[in-house]
């Protein structure tokens, strides 16, 4: 008998010692590859415009200010994947008041910055726009109340509530940042979180088709009747329906953008031997440095950069599914679907699919405040692969 305790006691520790943990280290490579793409495509954009600058006048400008923060960011996600995710679930609320916050003083405050005609930055110390904040508070935010609610999600007035939270979100977005991109970017993540923390199904596509069928009526009707327009935005959406007819409105951006992408052909003219960059597309290392990569290497390149990324969101649906609770999947679902809608939206507006809605390409455009806030949710994700387990 006592021999038999040994054995299953023994068989025990066995088991134990084949629980080994996990580090999604496939995660991090990539997101290393795409910063390092994006680094190689962001000097060629940005050369020619940053030695031609009467103030900047220096070629590495953009690229030496980029990659130094890349490199922090990268050292940023690192130690947030140290940090347990399970302490976000009490931060959640905070980080959400914070977000909110934040985004008033762009607006009410002198701290508020505007850069380009658009006032959406803040300046405390450092320089940064308070909307990334705002999507990484909807990602903890709706798991932190999808788990406090339980089976309420299932009642009508449950889903309500919790879309409520995310139209607040981004409606000060909107509101006080006049960032409408951001804005839906930002009420998508909170739906994809409830739809698929949601039993029903039906319900969500019903929503969608209806708003599809919606805006395609407005749309068909706008570009009969609509000619001209004093909006910012309506001028953006006919410079869309009509780029050649509205060159002043945004067109002429669009228009360059879609040559780019018509001139690189199959494998592209050659890394740095593109001429739309040559101030014909301006500040293309922005939101349209995907048709640079498109001129410059081609259909072959874009294949191979919406491979990575396909790949990123992989990794993120594969720690989903493996995370060890609910809150832990239904974050990483947030991270999955920000990245998505981000590159999505970007894409679209590059092939003139959608209005110009100032999006950039994660990982790959321009800008440290995101690439800072999109590395700490890469960061939150491999925490949360640190935390899985498997038996071998």
């Amino acid at each position: 008998m006592a021999r038999t305790a040994a054995r299953v006691k023994k068989k025990n520790k066995t088991a134990v010692r084949a629980r080994t943990s996990y580090y999604d280290y496939s995660l991090l490579a990539v997101v290393i590859i795409l910063i390092s793409f994006g680094l190689i495509m962001l000097y060629s954009a940005s050369a020619y415009e940053a030695a031609n600058d009467y103030y900047i006048q220096d070629d590495m400008f953009y690229f030496r200010k980029q990659a130094l923060i890349s490199a922090g960011a990268v050292l940023f996600a690192l130690f947030v994947s140290q940090i347990n995710y399970h302490i976000s679930i009490r931060l959640a609320p905070l980080a959400y008041i914070i977000a909110l916050g934040l985004m008033a003083m762009v607006k009410f405050t002198p701290l508020g910055v505007t850069v380009n005609g658009a006032r959406r930055w803040l300046k405390i110390g450092i320089q940064f726009q308070p909307s990334e904040v705002a999507k990484i508070a909807i990602i903890l935010i709706m798991p932190f109340l999808i788990m406090r609610m339980g089976r309420k999600l299932n009642s009508f007035w449950g889903v309500v509530r919790l879309l409520g939270v995310g139209f607040i979100q981004a409606m000060a977005a909107y509101l006080f940042t006049e960032n409408l991109s951001t804005a839906v970017i930002i009420f998508g993540i909170c739906a994809v979180i409830i739809f698929l923390a949601h039993p029903k199904t039906a319900p969500f596509i019903m929503a969608i088709v209806a708003l599809a069928l919606a805006g395609i009526s407005a749309l068909i009707l706008m570009n009969r009747y609509v000619k001209s327009s004093t909006s910012f935005r309506m001028r953006r959406i006919l410079a869309w329906l009509q780029p050649e007819n509205n060159l002043n409105s945004g067109g002429y951006q669009v228009l360059q953008g879609l040559y780019a992408i018509g001139s690189g052909g199959l494998f592209g003219k050659g890394l740095g031997n593109s001429t739309q960059k040559l101030a014909t597309i301006p500040e293309a290392q922005n939101d349209m440095i995907f048709s640079i990569i498109c001129e410059e290497l081609g259909l072959f390149g874009a294949i191979m950069v919406l491979v990575l990324f396909a790949y990123l969101l992989y990794r993120l649906l594969f720690i989903a599914q493996n995370a060890p609770d609910l809150y832990g999947t239904l974050a990483a679902s947030g991270i999955m679907a920000h990245v998505a809608l981000q590159v999505i939206l970007n894409i679209s507006v590059v092939l003139n699919v959608i209005p110009t809605t100032g999006v950039t390409l994660p990982f790959v455009s321009y800008g440290g405040t995101s690439v800072v806030f999109l590395m700490y949710e890469i960061g939150l994700a491999l925490n949360i692969s640190k935390n899985i387990r498997f038996e071998e």
